[in-house]
């Protein structure tokens, strides 16, 4: 029996806000999600007064204003700017590449030396680059991929950088001005109070049901609702039967300290190949917490099995083809909607799933 007209699988941003323009629109909701919570990866847990980002950091940036202002309906973000330290056996460099980096790596003063440094380091690789390692090296030089790119992008993939492919990296951010603010995006914060005052706004009045594993399930919803927006993991809905999907995973140690400041930034990268995490996050700095103790979390790169939580997908040649293969087959969906990270096998940031929810709802509406 037919009681909703839209059964939205997933309460993360992409279902989150469909559901709400949707209920908006006088449209009746149900929101499936398979974890005891809402909110998908932005999830946040308080404790101390601090609210800590249970899958990784999350900042939120845009240069979409309607995006922006969208997100300001449901909590006030603060000015947040995120400039991330990058730390090579204990040499601290500032992120994005800079002259505050170079300056520190070369002992440079002028944007010309700074220059003419990396211009003279890239010779080192000729030709059409063969690898990542090669491609990285033709656009920033030797010093700063040795110490700053080479073993934090082999932890981020499991494998050497000379066995990855050269399309990983198009471009490396360089900026010849003394500015750390990592994105150029014209509008960036956290929420104040965490995201999931965000998702709470979103799903205001909206009914969903916690720990429901739709794709375990799917017959006893298979008639609830006109249609069904799937934000799954694409290769889930079809039972794998084309082949797995693969992804990166992450495994993340949480640790409670009795300091006011651990580290002095929200997030620390740590570069060097032999440090097993890739960064280590300390909560508080997102939202200028003053508490009398802090929060880190060490973020451990890891491989993904079926079951896991899914962050990165392996967009390579192989798994892009595969991907395509499941799209056509979600092509012939009748009343299914794919849409968001896990559903399209896409790494969006979270303007951009926001900006695809929206799309879509007024493509419908």
């Amino acid at each position: 029996m037919t009681v909703y007209d839209y059964l939205i699988v997933g309460s993360g941003l992409y279902g989150a806000v469909f559901a709400h323009e949707m209920k908006k629109a006088g449209r009746s909701v149900l929101v499936l999600e398979k974890r005891e919570h809402t909110g998908g990866n932005v999830y946040c847990q308080e404790k101390d007064g601090i609210n800590i980002h249970v899958y990784g950091a999350h900042i939120f940036h845009t240069n979409d204003r309607e995006v922006w202002e969208y997100v300001q309906q449901f909590v006030e973000f603060n000015n947040y700017v995120n400039s991330p330290v990058a730390n090579y056996k204990g040499e601290l460099y500032n992120l994005p590449f800079n002259m505050n980096t170079f300056s520190k790596m070369w002992g440079v003063a002028t944007p010309k030396e700074a220059a003419e440094k990396i211009a003279e380091q890239r010779k080192a690789v000729s030709g059409e680059p063969r690898n990542l390692e090669e491609q990285a090296i033709s656009l920033i030089g030797t010093d700063i991929y040795t110490k700053l790119i080479k073993g934090y992008t082999e932890k981020q993939w499991g494998r050497s950088c000379r066995e990855l492919p050269a399309f990983i990296i198009k471009r490396l951010p360089v900026r010849y001005t003394f500015d750390n603010n990592y994105f150029n995006d014209r509008y960036q914060g956290i929420p104040i109070g965490g995201y999931n005052k965000l998702i709470a706004g979103l799903l205001e009045g909206v009914e969903v049901r916690t720990g429901v594993d739709y794709n375990e399930c799917r017959e006893e919803y298979a008639d609830v609702a006109r249609h069904v927006v799937y934000t799954g993991a694409i290769d889930a809905y079809f039972d794998y039967q084309l082949g797995q999907l693969e992804y990166r995973g992450l495994r993340f140690e949480t640790e409670r300290l009795e300091e006011v400041n651990h580290q002095g930034v929200a997030v620390m990268n740590y570069t060097e190949r032999q440090v097993p995490y890739t960064r280590v996050i300390e909560h508080k700095h997102f939202e200028f917490g003053t508490q009398p103790v802090t929060y880190i979390t060490r973020e451990y790169p890891a491989d993904w099995q079926p079951g896991q939580t899914a962050y990165y997908p392996v967009n390579d040649a192989k798994n892009q083809a595969l991907y395509e293969r499941y799209a056509r087959l979600a092509a012939g969906e009748k009343h299914v909607i794919f849409g968001g990270r896990l559903a399209e096998y896409k790494y969006y940031d979270m303007d951009d799933v926001i900006r695809s929810a929206l799309d879509k709802v007024r493509e419908i509406l």
